[in-house]
């Protein structure tokens, strides 16, 4: 059922600025919003969707093409949360008709994952015929979309468990951007976020990239840089070759290694976090380096966008227009605004009032060790604040049963540590901050941790990368 709207207006794919303006950065160079339309319309001429689509690719242009081509032919984009073989292949068992847009470095993995995939150059650059005019998506579509419009299928992480689609209708997310684009403004101290670049280091694909990248350029009137940089001197690199006002969307995992480059870095006028909470800590050094306030976003596939905090101001967060909270601790629910039925939230959360909570860890995350309780989440917190630890993981093996009795079992710590660090003053350092009950034994030293594109790590992968260890 559609919604009411408020100040987001229409239902356009574009909307918060005029079609002159930029709605996209490549190298330095605007991308008009009337001349994405012009390349939506080429795109669509030359290929017609089946199914839901794949944009297997790393630009963000190209990816917004694709959600438009889609979109003038009524089907959705597919947002998983990595491109691994594994879950292109189960991206065809969930949606028999897909398909993929590709890269041609990406072209392999698509046929790895079995999911039918073209190449955008090729497509782009062919001589073909169009297809018949009846074929053929009019334009007028993407200017008032239906509102209960499917636009994509999230998965979830995996982070919890097997990820799991989960559809979003146009109108829910026109709200849910129109209240993003209020509070990053707020933040920005501007009346709205025209003429706002937003460099983003987290992946289209990804439901917090999407929504904060994307979809706050389409329906926000910001726009945003086409490359996703990843290393410290690429950041930089994007951000200086852009003007202010700019935003930097990003997640810890980036943001630290950002920070520990001890890289001269060009202002922004705000940072965005999300996928995982940052300590005041770490907040305070962002802000202090890239000379702007830090905005952190909290939410999940299922609901959307949640809530904000201003994380150097305090550890409340206050929800989106429109949403309020009921219930408390494990048993918190959030709706209305853009949550259109009662959803409820897979963390632990101390509710202050019906806008108003703190987060105090995932509810899936919880861990009794010898009666004593605490959180993996807390222990990560702690494990990847001492000097010397580059990236960290805490797990925990599953306890085997003997004659109905549970084995005790020992949390290992995974560690990617800086030169000189040793696994006894690592132990040291930890028996200051966490109960004796949880001190991990072993700490196991890696090169990397095995995470996806925002820093996550599914779940099953440090159990792999625990058995590949035994050997």
């Amino acid at each position: 059922m559609a919604v009411a709207l408020d100040a987001a207006g229409d239902l356009a794919l574009l909307a918060g600025d005029s079609l002159d303006a930029p709605l996209a950065w490549c190298a330095g160079q605007p991308i008009t919003r009337r001349q994405y339309l012009a390349d939506v319309a080429a795109l669509a001429g030359r290929w017609k969707p089946r199914g839901p689509v794949l944009a297997l690719t790393g630009d963000r242009y190209r990816f917004a093409l694709t959600l438009g081509a889609c979109l003038a032919y009524g089907q959705p984009g597919l947002l998983p949360p990595n491109h691994t073989p594994d879950m292109l292949a189960r991206l065809t068992r969930l949606f028999p008709g897909a398909s993929a847009l590709a890269d041609a470095p990406a072209l392999d993995e698509a046929r790895i994952g079995g999911l039918p995939a073209l190449d955008y150059a090729e497509l782009l650059a062919a001589s073909i015929d169009p297809p018949p005019d009846d074929a053929t998506p009019r334009l007028d579509a993407l200017l008032a979309l239906a509102p209960d419009r499917v636009v994509a299928q999230v998965l979830t992480s995996g982070s919890t468990g097997a990820p799991m689609p989960h559809p979003k209708v146009w109108d829910r997310l026109v709200l849910n951007i129109a209240a993003e684009a209020r509070r990053v403004a707020e933040h920005l101290g501007r009346p709205d976020l025209r003429g706002v670049v937003l460099v983003g280091t987290v992946p289209p694909h990804h439901m917090y990239g999407f929504e904060s990248t994307v979809l706050l350029a389409m329906r926000g009137g910001a726009s945003f840089a086409t490359e996703r940089p990843f290393f410290p001197a690429e950041i930089a690199e994007v951000l200086a070759a852009l003007p202010r006002p700019r935003v930097l969307v990003t997640t810890p995992f980036h943001l630290k290694n950002l920070l520990d480059a001890g890289l001269a870095l060009p202002p922004v006028d705000l940072v965005i976090s999300a996928t995982a909470p940052l300590s005041p800590q770490m907040a305070a050094r962002a802000e202090a380096a890239l000379q702007g306030p830090l905005m952190e976003i909290y939410g999940c596939t299922e609901a959307g966008q949640v809530a904000t905090r201003r994380s150097t101001a305090g550890p409340e967060w206050t929800t989106f227009d429109g949403l309020t909270l009921s219930g408390d601790g494990t048993e918190a629910v959030v709706q209305g605004g853009h949550v259109q039925q009662p959803t409820p939230l897979a963390d632990v959360l101390e509710v202050i009032d019906a806008r108003r909570f703190r987060l105090l860890g995932r509810s899936n995350d919880l861990i009794n060790i010898a009666g004593k309780r605490s959180s993996l989440s807390h222990l990560n917190f702690h494990l990847n604040s001492i000097e010397g630890v580059r990236d960290g993981a805490v797990w925990l093996p599953p306890g085997d049963a003997v004659d109905g009795v549970e084995a005790v079992v020992r949390l290992t710590a995974f560690v990617v540590p800086e030169p000189g660090l040793t696994r006894e003053h690592l132990l040291a350092r930890l028996r200051e901050r966490v109960d004796a009950a949880f001190l991990p034994r072993p700490i196991v030293f890696v090169d990397s941790l095995p995470r996806d594109p925002t820093g996550k790590l599914p779940a099953g992968r440090l159990a792999e990368l625990a058995a590949h260890r035994k050997r």
